[in-house]
């Protein structure tokens, strides 16, 4: 209706009707008769154009109001407008036309009142079959207040059902523990008379060689005898013996490393990198990587040499990896750790992923680098051996591998770089390890530039970690005391200097992890 309205008086035909008045009035004198009569005509059809808009208009308005609407406006005004002013305009209209009129409008009226009646009625029966639906809701609400009183009942007794169980699973858990408190107790006897009858086997073999040397002493003959095997111990070797306190130890050796010796080295690195905490952080991180590869590399060599050795002469009841072990234990004076520190420093010097100013060297970090080697010898020799978990960037989070440091973004899926690695045996998480998370990380972000300076620096050559190399290292003259063996390697993180050698040395994963370690002095004294 209000557009209709808008429209229509958009349209100015009450202003166009008016305009063309006056334009009549003022050429009437000089039009002609015929002239004035088209004029004329003009003028009733535009108003009779506009009444037709307003009779449009008057049936909108009406049905707007609804059935009822404007019933007594158009009875008091309209009708009786309609019916005189036909009267009056019309001549040929007569009085009987004009009774018509008004007879046809008290029928309607009529009609009207028929229809009101019969709507009140329709409302009344509505309203009986609203308060009926009442009723109806008020049975069910009734009924549905039953149901909870029931529901409740049965939720009580359920929950007294569920202590009683609660109860019996208590009690047999409580059994359970005592059974396999009792199981490890036989066990422990069956490993004692596992011992009694290794000792028992000894004494007779011992037995059988005196009852021999008397047989031949009886019988006087002359030829020698052969010589005694020697004595079998029967006790288990000494890495055996201190393997518990060296997991100790060194598990409070890799937490120092992290609480004391990472911080002091991260205080150094601010000094000559002030405004990149990133990247000191990198540096420290693949520092810790590099140092345990080496590590690792070095024992490995250690362990082929020693192997090679003791497997010409070697007898008794222990096996020779045991042996070999045992051996390693008792001499880690051999470990050449300056060695491992060029290494680990010569692979961060081509790693892209950290950059350094080109004033200084990563040698800054020797001693913090020789310490971390230390550990990581020490974690190899382990019976299983600890290792660090393989890290790289971009990965999923792990909550059971890693804790967020404090900057990082807690809704973040994704690992933007790693603070410290995870100390695993093999792949349960002995000590976690930290990294940042944040939102948009990616695996191929940006690296930065090696040095800082117009001039270029020169770098020491990558380690080639290639099986060639592994064999060749044997025979170089500064890594004689301890060699590098060809063993297969552990899960490491990938990196693109070592894309020659990860993949093809392989190994059983070594990752564990424990409670506060020892210091620097005391964790690598031989037991």
């Amino acid at each position: 209706m209000a557009e209709s309205l808008r429209r229509m008086v958009n349209n100015g035909n009450f202003t166009s009707l008016q305009d063309k008045l006056e334009k009549w009035l003022d050429d009437y004198h000089i039009n002609t008769n015929d002239q004035n009569v088209a004029r004329a005509c003009e003028l009733v059809e535009l108003n009779a154009r506009v009444q037709g808009q307003l009779f449009t208009l008057l049936n909108l308005v009406a049905s707007e109001g609804g059935l009822y609407g404007g019933v007594n406006t158009l009875k008091n005004r309209l009708l009786p407008w309609l019916s005189s002013g036909f009267a009056a305009s019309a001549a040929s209209v007569s009085a009987d036309t004009s009774l018509a009129v008004l007879a046809e409008a008290a029928d309607k009226d009529r009609q009207i009142t028929e229809i009101q009646s019969h709507y009140e009625q329709q409302l009344d029966n509505m309203e009986k079959d609203l308060n009926d639906t009442k009723e109806d809701a008020a049975a069910l609400k009734a009924e549905l207040d039953e149901t909870r009183d029931e529901l409740d009942d049965t939720r009580r007794k359920s929950t007294g059902t569920m202590m009683a169980t609660e109860d019996e699973i208590i009690r047999l858990k409580e059994e359970l523990r005592l059974t396999r408190d009792e199981a490890s107790s036989l066990r422990t006897r069956v490993d004692l008379v596992g011992d009694y009858e290794r000792q028992v086997r000894v004494l007779r073999d011992e037995i059988a060689i005196l009852r021999g040397e008397r047989a031949a002493l009886e019988n006087g003959f002359p030829e020698p005898l052969p010589p005694l095997p020697p004595p079998r111990p029967g006790s288990p070797t000494h890495a055996k013996l201190t393997d518990s306190v060296r997991r100790s130890r060194l598990i409070g050796r890799y937490n120092d490393l992290f609480s004391i010796d990472r911080v002091e080295a991260l205080t150094t690195l601010r000094r000559y990198i002030p405004d990149d905490e990133e990247m000191v952080q990198r540096i420290i991180f693949v520092g810790v990587q590099e140092a345990f590869h080496a590590a690792k590399m070095a024992f490995r060599a250690m362990r082929l040499r020693v192997r090679k050795n003791l497997a010409i002469t070697h007898v008794g009841p222990e096996t020779l990896e045991e042996a070999v072990l045992d051996y390693i234990v008792r001499n880690t004076d051999l470990f050449d750790v300056n060695g491992a520190v060029q290494d680990t420093i010569r692979a961060m010097n081509v790693n892209p992923k950290i950059s350094f100013p080109a004033e200084i060297d990563f040698n800054l970090l020797h001693p913090f680098i020789r310490e971390v080697c230390r550990c990581g010898w020490g974690m190899c020799a382990l019976e299983p051996p600890l290792d660090i978990s393989p890290a790289t960037d971009a990965e999923l989070y792990n909550e059971l591998k890693y804790r967020r440091s404090y900057d990082s973004e807690f809704t973040a899926p994704l690992v933007a770089y790693h603070v410290w690695p995870a100390m695993m045996e093999y792949d349960r998480v002995v000590v976690k390890g930290e990294a940042v998370t944040k939102r948009g990380a990616s695996l191929f972000s940006p690296r930065r530039s090696r040095s800082r300076s117009p001039s270029p620096r020169l770098r020491s050559p990558s380690p080639l970690r290639s099986n060639t190399n592994i064999l060749k290292i044997e025979q170089s003259p500064r890594r004689a005391t301890s060699p590098r063996p060809m063993s297969p390697s552990r899960s490491r993180s990938p990196s693109p200097t070592r894309s020659g050698s990860a993949m093809s040395v392989s190994s059983r994963p070594s990752s564990r992890s424990s409670p506060r370690p020892y210091s620097a002095a005391s964790s690598y004294v031989s037991y």
